[in-house]
């Protein structure tokens, strides 16, 4: 049921847009229409979208392996075993799995750094499931480092401290993004980004999201001042409550203490 393959990003993105259009008029504006075409008596049916946005039920393809992943099958026997709503909804998740299905199956020639802007496109749109449920997608709550990306984006260690990253000083724009690409938040484990504010533990050597470990900017300024001079926290026990804080997240990621590699004196 696919016409030419798409095999850029803005391609499989479009093509990933038209389907998504089609279904999402199958389960809106023609949801009536849809709904009667979707008959519990007959055999296993899909809903797929096309690139032309137009929808269509029709049975799943016959040929093995089919030319493209295939939507959820029979999604016309719960039709009337559930409350109309909700079975609406579950198709609408069906549909949002098999659109990312065939647009990975597109993107499977793609290198790292497409896919992921790939994926970003596509999560900018609001999923079907959303669209149909009436959900508004969670925007983002904006942080304190995102209004400082240009200074922000030398990574930190945990003691606050410039850390210096060679491979922002890479002339070769290519190989620097591949480089990069191989850093990794040791919490969450996405990709570097010069945009977001990183930080560096001392004691297991790997990089963090300033938000997933929740040291700000200006935390970790405070920590530098800190480490330099107790008297900016006021006392001593005050710098160690901070410690105390930061603490519980990287003794159970490095096993040991953070304020153990801190020295006050």
């Amino acid at each position: 049921m696919a016409s030419s393959s798409p095999r850029t990003v803005e391609e499989i993105f479009k093509d990933y847009s038209a389907r998504r259009s089609g279904l999402v008029r199958a389960l809106t504006y023609d949801v009536d229409d849809f709904y009667s075409q979707c008959d519990p008596d007959k055999e296993n049916l899909c809903l797929y979208g096309h690139p032309n946005e137009a929808w269509e039920v029709a049975l799943p393809a016959e040929e093995v392996p089919p030319e493209l992943p295939e939507p959820a099958l029979g999604i016309n026997f719960a039709r009337d075993g559930m409350n109309r709503k909700d079975w609406l909804s579950l198709v609408a998740v069906h549909c949002d799995c098999w659109l990312l299905s065939v647009s990975f199956y597109f993107g499977a020639r793609l290198n790292r750094n497409e896919r992921k802007r790939l994926f970003s496109m596509i999560n900018d749109l609001p999923t079907v499931f959303e669209v149909v449920t009436g959900r508004k997608p969670i925007k983002d709550k904006p942080t304190v480092e995102s209004g400082s990306k240009s200074r922000n984006s030398t990574k930190r260690s945990i003691d606050g401290q410039p850390r210096s990253n060679p491979k922002l000083a890479d002339e070769n724009y290519e190989e620097d993004e591949e480089e990069q690409g191989d850093t990794f938040c040791g919490s969450c484990g996405g990709g570097y980004n010069s945009d977001e504010f990183w930080i560096g533990c001392d004691n297991c050597e790997r990089w963090y999201h300033g938000k997933c470990v929740k040291i700000t900017p200006a935390k970790a300024e405070l920590i530098s001042t800190a480490k330099m001079n107790a008297n900016s926290f006021g006392t001593e026990k005050s710098f160690l409550e901070l410690q105390t804080k930061l603490l519980w997240f990287f003794s159970s990621e490095c096993s040991l203490p953070v304020f153990k590699s801190w020295n006050l004196s």
